[in-house]
C-alpha cells in the first residue's frame, strides 16, 4: 500500500527525460496519497477534487485523465488498501513451522493489525471512509469481510454451522472494534487488540473449531 518514495515525489518541472509510463505512475501515485491523506483528514464528503489536486500538485486536467471523479478516485486508492492488506496476511498465512491453530491466527492478527497501524491514512479509506462512498463501496467492503470470515474458518478447522457461526460473530467484532480505533486514531489500541482476541478464541475453543489442552 504505500508507494515507494522515488515515484511519489514531485517530478521535477521542464525536461526530465522520463519516460510518459514514469510521469503518469508518478501522478497517479501522489494523487492517490494526496487522496487518502485529505480523507483522513476531512473525511470523503470533506474532501473535494480540488483539495486532491492542490494536495497531489497537479492539474484537474491531468486528475480527470487518471480519474472520472473523486468515487473513482477512491476506489482506487481502497483497491491499493486490500492489495496491501491481502499481501501482508497473505504472507503470514503462508509461512511454515506453525501447525497450531491458535499459532497460525497469531500471525495472521498480527499482520493484519500492524498493516492498519503502518498506513493509518489507507486504513481509513478501507474501514471508516468506505461507508460515506455508496452503495457500490459497501458491496465490497462487505465481501472482503466474509472472505475474511473463510479465512478464519479454514484457519480455525471450524466444521459445524454453529462453529461457522462463531467465527462471523468473531470476525464482525474484530471489524468493528478496528474500525474504532482506527476512526479515534488510535494506533496502539489497534495493535493491543491482538492478545486479548487470541485469549478469547483459545477460551472459545471447540466453539471456534479447535481443540485446547
Amino acid at each position: 500500500m504505500p508507494p515507494s518514495a522515488g515515484i511519489t515525489r514531485q517530478l521535477p518541472r521542464g525536461r526530465h527525460g522520463l519516460s510518459r509510463e514514469t510521469v503518469v505512475a508518478s501522478q497517479r501515485e501522489r494523487i492517490l496519497g494526496a487522496m487518502a491523506a485529505a480523507m483522513a483528514e476531512n473525511g470523503y464528503v470533506g474532501t473535494s477534487v480540488a483539495t486532491i489536486i492542490k494536495r497531489a500538485g497537479v492539474s484537474r486536467e491531468t486528475f480527470y485523465e487518471q480519474f472520472r471523479s473523486r468515487e473513482d478516485c477512491f476506489e482506487a486508492g481502497y483497491q491499493r488498501a486490500v492489495e496491501m492488506m491481502l499481501a501482508r496476511t497473505g504472507a503470514a498465512r503462508s509461512r511454515t513451522g506453525a501447525a497450531d491453530p491458535q499459532q497460525r491466527l497469531d500471525r495472521l492478527l498480527r499482520a493484519y493489525l500492524d498493516a492498519l497501524a503502518d498506513e493509518p491514512t489507507y486504513a481509513r479509506l478501507y474501514l471508516v471512509e468506505v461507508y460515506a462512498v455508496g452503495s457500490k463501496a459497501i458491496a465490497r467492503r462487505v465481501e472482503l469481510q466474509e472472505s475474511f470470515v473463510e479465512v478464519i474458518v479454514d484457519l480455525l478447522g471450524a466444521n459445524t454451522s454453529a462453529q461457522r457461526f462463531a467465527c462471523t460473530t468473531l470476525v464482525a467484532a474484530i471489524s468493528a472494534m478496528v474500525t474504532a480505533r482506527v476512526a479515534a486514531g488510535d494506533l496502539d489500541g489497534l495493535r493491543g487488540l491482538r492478545e486479548p482476541i487470541l485469549e478469547l478464541v483459545h477460551r472459545g475453543g471447540e466453539l471456534f473449531g479447535i481443540d485446547t489442552p
